[in-house]
């Protein structure tokens, strides 16, 4: 399953560390950023992964998230 989220991050320094965290919590994921889009897109790919999970972790670390359809 493929979950794709629009976000505020700007930085590839907070990407990485989102990156780390969310694999953190879901090990068999693969987790991308896609800064260069408009949407600052978040990918994840696999696993066992809740939407609602995904974006209390990232708001717990000061960024907006929302999942897109």
């Amino acid at each position: 399953m493929i979950a794709v989220f629009k976000t505020n991050v700007f930085t590839p320094e907070d990407a990485t560390q989102l990156v780390n965290v969310l694999k953190h919590h879901y090990p068999l994921s693969c987790i991308n950023f896609d800064l260069h889009d408009c949407d600052k897109i978040l990918r994840i790919d696999g696993g066992d992964h809740l939407p609602g999970e995904v974006i209390r972790i990232v708001n717990e670390h000061g960024f907006s998230c929302t999942e897109l359809e």
